[in-house]
């Protein structure tokens, strides 16, 4: 049986601001309903991904920030970089580390994401 981990819960205090954010990122707007007055659900998937994060108005227990990071992970950590950038994203330098590649990101609420490279899997 295969345990498959498909979406993520983030905490956001403006559901607009946070998917417009995340478009700029470059996630797909999967799903966005409000099945009650109380309730919004978006859904949104990098590229590529089979994971996507949710969000929305009664979704998630917590204030934000989420207390967890999120990580990307990329085969060009500086294609990845100039995308972010040109996007309008504040994004960290490039962080070259002995186990991998890394740039830091906040979305507007201040949920905290890696975007890792590990150029073993890409180098022959």
């Amino acid at each position: 049986m295969d345990w498959t981990l498909e979406v993520a819960f983030l905490p956001v205090t403006d559901v607009d601001r946070a998917k417009e954010f995340y478009t700029r990122v470059g996630f797909h707007p999967d799903h966005d309903s409000s099945p009650s007055p109380e309730i919004r659900f978006v859904q949104m998937t990098p590229p590529g991904s089979g994971c996507s994060i949710a969000f929305g108005n009664g979704i998630t227990d917590g204030p934000p920030p989420s207390r967890s990071t999120l990580m990307l992970c990329v085969c060009d950590i500086d294609a990845a970089h100039q995308h972010l950038t040109d996007a309008g994203i504040e994004v960290s330098d490039v962080d070259i580390t002995q186990w991998g590649h890394f740039v830091y990101f906040d979305d507007p609420d201040g949920n905290h994401w890696n975007v890792q490279y590990l150029p073993y899997r890409y180098e022959s």
